[in-house]
């Protein structure tokens, strides 16, 4: 502080904590399951990942579209569970992993987007209250069935994501915009 200058004060909150939220949507039914985790561990994944495949017990493959963040992967189920059961989880997924800084292609974004209006546009004081706003919200979006129409074409993918189309391989210049 200065003479003649006017005080200043640092905001400063306490952080309560952080959580993890894994989520899954089926855009087509408007199925849905979601969790919210202490951490952000290969366990929780792995975790959440066997709840998803008994929710779809008829599938037998569930395709999944993911980022790239490092728990997302098949290394989650055998540091988590038996190699039986590990390779058994792996074989009932197929993973779809969205390229670097292109979220906007994952569908559950939406999702995230419609949760983060209806309740993480502020802070919530326990894990157990978010918990119960975050999993009433999906189960009501779930009961009323709510899907994506997902418009993104693949012409439109590979217009868009051209330059990194390129980066791989020259020849996929036939993609430039015109």
């Amino acid at each position: 502080m200065k003479a003649g200058q006017v005080a200043r004060q640092h905001y400063a909150y306490e952080k309560n904590g952080s959580c993890a939220l894994l989520a899954a949507i089926e855009p087509h039914t408007g199925k849905r399951l979601g969790g919210v985790f202490e951490q952000r561990t290969k366990r929780e994944y792995a975790l959440f990942m066997k709840e998803l495949a008994a929710k779809f017990p008829a599938a037998h493959k569930i395709r999944l579209v993911q980022d790239n963040l490092n728990t997302h992967n098949l290394s989650s189920f055998y540091e988590t569970f038996s190699a039986e059961e590990a390779f058994a989880l792996s074989q009932r997924f197929e993973f779809y992993y969205t390229p670097k800084s292109a979220s906007w292609l994952n569908m559950i974004e939406i999702e995230f987007s419609a949760l983060s209006k209806q309740c993480l546009d502020r802070r919530i004081a326990t894990k157990d209250e978010l918990s119960k706003e975050v999993l009433s919200i999906v189960k009501e979006r779930e009961e009323k069935a709510i899907k994506i129409n997902w418009q993104f074409s693949i012409e439109s993918a590979r217009s868009k994501l051209n330059r990194h189309y390129q980066q791989v391989n020259a020849e996929n210049v036939q993609y430039q915009k015109t």
